[in-house]
C-alpha cells in the first residue's frame, strides 16, 4: 500500500513538471530550433536515468522525476519538427509512423526492463541511460535541423507559461474545439495505465504475465494500425471523418472491456480500441493546420499541457470509481464501470469535435 502512495506521487509530480515545462520547452524550440530541445530532452533523460540507477533514497529517486518530467518533451517537439517539414495533408500519416516507434517502446520497453530487473534493480536505468546517451549521439551526428532562422519567434514567458499557451488554444474556435475533445479522449485513456491490471486481476484472475502479455498485444495492435492504417484511413475519409471514426473505435473497445464476461472475450475490444490510434494523428494534422509556422512548437507545448492536466485528474477519477462500484456501497456491483466511464468520455470528445468541426463547415 505505501509502494503504491509513492508510485501516485511520483507520477502525480512528473505531470505536473510536464504541465509546467511543456510550453517553456515548446517556445524554445520555436526560439531556438527543434534541434537543441531535441537533444536537451536525450541528454536530461540520460542524466536522469544515471541519477536514478544511483539513487540512495526513495528523495533522489523522486529529484530524478523531477527531471524527467522537465526535460521529456521530445515527442512533442517530435510533432512539431514534422510540421516542419511535412505537407498539411500528409502530416496525420507521419504522425502515425512517430506513433508506431512510441508503440515500439511500449512494447519492449516494460518487458526489458523486467528482464533487467530480475539481475538487478538498478540495471534498467542504466541501460536506458545508454540508450538516451546514444540517441543523443545520433541527433548531435545525424538530426539536421527543421526550422529556418526567418521562420522562428522570439521567446515570450507569457506565452511559455502554461496559462499563457493555452491561450493560444483559446484563439481559435476550432482549435480551441478540438483541445477540448483531445482533452476528454487524454483523460479517457488514463483508465488503462491507472486501472487495467487491478481490473483485469479482480476480474478475470489474471496473473502478471497475462496482464503483460495483454499490454504487449494492445501496443503491437496500435503499432500495425497506426504504421499502416492511418495514411489509408485518412487519404480514404478525410481527417475530420478520420478523427470521429477514432474515437467511436475507442469508445466501442472499452465498452466491450466494460462487458466481457471473461478475459478471452475481453480480447476482442483490442483491435477495435487500436483504430483509436487514427484520431490523434488526424486530430494532430489538423491542429497544425490552424497556427502558423512559428507557433508550432507553442501549439505542441500547449497540447503536452493538457494532456498532463488529464494525467492528473485520470488516476484518482478511475481508481476512486472502480474502488466505489465494487465496495459494498455500491448500489450494483459494476467492475467495468471504469470502462463504462471512459467510453462516455470519449462520446463526449466525438459530439465537441462533430460540433466544432460541423461549425467550421458553416463557417466556410
Amino acid at each position: 500500500a505505501r509502494a503504491a502512495r509513492i508510485f501516485g506521487l511520483f507520477g502525480t509530480v512528473w505531470a505536473l513538471m510536464q504541465f509546467f515545462f511543456s510550453p517553456i520547452l515548446g517556445n524554445l524550440s520555436d526560439r531556438y530550433g527543434r534541434r537543441p530541445v531535441v537533444l536537451l530532452s536525450n541528454f536530461g533523460l540520460a542524466l536522469d536515468n544515471v541519477l536514478m540507477a544511483l539513487a540512495p533514497s526513495l528523495i533522489w529517486l523522486l529529484v530524478g522525476r523531477i527531471i524527467s518530467g522537465i526535460t521529456a518533451a521530445s515527442i512533442s517537439t517530435a510533432f512539431a519538427y514534422i510540421a516542419d517539414t511535412t505537407p498539411p495533408e500528409r502530416r496525420a500519416a507521419v504522425f502515425g509512423k512517430v506513433g508506431v516507434a512510441f508503440g515500439a517502446g511500449f512494447v519492449l520497453g516494460p518487458a526489458l526492463g523486467g528482464l533487467l530487473g530480475n539481475v538487478d534493480p538498478r540495471l534498467p536505468f542504466w541501460v536506458a541511460a545508454g540508450l538516451g546517451f546514444a540517441n543523443t549521439l545520433y541527433g548531435v551526428f545525424v538530426l539536421p535541423e527543421s526550422l529556418p532562422r526567418d521562420r522562428r519567434s522570439p521567446f515570450r514567458w507569457r506565452k511559455a507559461n502554461p496559462i499563457g499557451a493555452l491561450a493560444l488554444l483559446r484563439s481559435d474556435g476550432i482549435l480551441f474545439g478540438l483541445s477540448v475533445a483531445n482533452f476528454f479522449a487524454q483523460l479517457a485513456h488514463v483508465v488503462l495505465p491507472s486501472t487495467f491490471v487491478l481490473y483485469a486481476t479482480y476480474r478475470y484472475g489474471w496473473d502478471t504475465a497475462t496482464v503483460g502479455l495483454t499490454l504487449a498485444i494492445v501496443g503491437v495492435c496500435a503499432m500495425v494500425v497506426q504504421g499502416l492504417g492511418i495514411a489509408p484511413i485518412v487519404a480514404r475519409f478525410g481527417e475530420r471523418r478520420a478523427l470521429l471514426f477514432g474515437l467511436l473505435c475507442g469508445a466501442g473497445g472499452f465498452l466491450i472491456f466494460a462487458l466481457a464476461p471473461a478475459g478471452p472475450i475481453s480480447w476482442l475490444g483490442i483491435p477495435v480500441m487500436a483504430f483509436w490510434g487514427v484520431a490523434g494523428a488526424a486530430a494532430q494534422a489538423l491542429m497544425t493546420r490552424i497556427v502558423a509556422p512559428d507557433q508550432q512548437g507553442q501549439l505542441q507545448g500547449a497540447t503536452n499541457s493538457v494532456q498532463s492536466l488529464a494525467q492528473l485528474a485520470g488516476p484518482f477519477l478511475f481508481t476512486l470509481t472502480f474502488a466505489y462500484f465494487i465496495g459494498k456501497a455500491a448500489p450494483v456491483h459494476l467492475p467495468g464501470a471504469p470502462f463504462f466511464l471512459a467510453a462516455a468520455l470519449l462520446l463526449v470528445a466525438v459530439a465537441i469535435a462533430f460540433r466544432t468541426m460541423s461549425g467550421e463547415q458553416r463557417a466556410k
